[in-house]
């Protein structure tokens, strides 16, 4: 892809406002790389950057896609690719800030061109049950399905509809994706002491309820498979359907959200050879220099 620098790590950990100053200081557009930000609506729910924040630098890909359309790596990619290059044609550095890291390794690596979505086939694999659904990609696809979240229903569908289609497995195909990529991409990964962040992570679920998250999701209408996956959304529902009650519901979003920033941090470690700078040692105007200095001698730009 156009060149870019990334700044990558879980939830909750402050990247938004980081790059938010990071990009301000070096004249920085920034791409959004969030599975969920990018959806219209559930601002609270999907933690969007307050408008203060926003207003520091131009922003892209947040709040552009309807709630009601599928999502995936490949249409964000385009988005994206398509983003960078309308930023340096006016001549500015790009930052991709995001913690989903299917999006973020679609830019690093690319992507195998993979088949369309077979709506007879699509069918069929929906109706099977969780166990069924696991036991065949297991038989067609075992790399794949011991990396997969076995629980996430969307994705065990995704692969088995690829491996039926192609007749060769999900692992395969991607292990031909070009890797060329991630070696001219250059960013940092950022992360927090465990005990911090998850501090930070309850703290702003609390937060999200404070702001009446209730009302938002009380007024959203249908959402697409994708979209349905944000944490909080389903929980949320649930409270609202008189099947869980208040304190139960903030207590599993904390929890969800502190799984999944869990498993953000495991994907960066290993995904990625981005450097890792702990924001916990770090004030904000120490982190903002430091990244600032590092984009400056990767793109040339001089401190004016």
């Amino acid at each position: 892809m156009t060149r870019a620098f990334f700044i990558v790590g879980p939830t909750a950990i402050g990247k938004s406002e980081l790059a938010a100053d990071v990009a301000r200081e070096v004249g920085a557009e920034i791409v959004s790389a969030d599975a969920f930000q990018i959806y219209c609506g559930l601002d609270l729910l999907t933690a969007k950057p307050e408008s203060s924040t926003l207003a520091i630098a131009p922003h892209h890909l947040i709040g552009t896609v309807p709630l009601t359309e599928e999502m995936n790596a490949e249409k964000y990619r385009r988005a994206a690719m398509r983003g960078v290059e309308e930023i340096h044609s006016r001549g500015k550095p790009a930052i991709v800030v995001g913690g989903s890291g299917l999006y973020v390794k679609a830019l690093t690596h690319g992507l195998a061109p993979l088949p369309e979505s077979h709506p007879k086939l699509r069918e069929k694999l929906n109706s099977m049950s969780l166990e069924d659904l696991r036991s065949q990609l297991a038989e067609l696809d075992p790399e794949t399905a011991q990396k997969i979240d076995l629980k996430n229903r969307r994705r065990l569908v995704r692969a088995l509809e690829i491996c039926l289609l192609t007749g060769k497995p999900v692992s395969a195909q991607r292990s031909r994706a070009a890797t060329s990529h991630s070696e001219a991409s250059t960013g940092v990964f950022v992360f927090r002491d465990r005990e911090e962040l998850y501090n930070r992570i309850n703290q702003r679920v609390e937060a999200m309820f404070k702001h009446c998250v209730l009302d938002e999701v009380r007024a959203v209408g249908p959402t697409s498979a994708t979209a349905s996956q944000m944490i909080g959304l389903r929980e949320i529902r649930e409270l609202l359907a008189g099947n869980k009650s208040l304190p139960q519901c903030i207590a599993d979003i904390q929890q969800a959200t502190r799984r999944y920033a869990k498993r953000q941090l495991t994907w960066f470690r290993r995904q990625t050879n981005f450097l890792p700078l702990n924001l916990s040692l770090l004030t904000n105007k120490e982190a903002v220099k430091w990244i600032s200095l590092r984009i400056r001698s990767e793109t040339g730009t001089r401190d004016d």
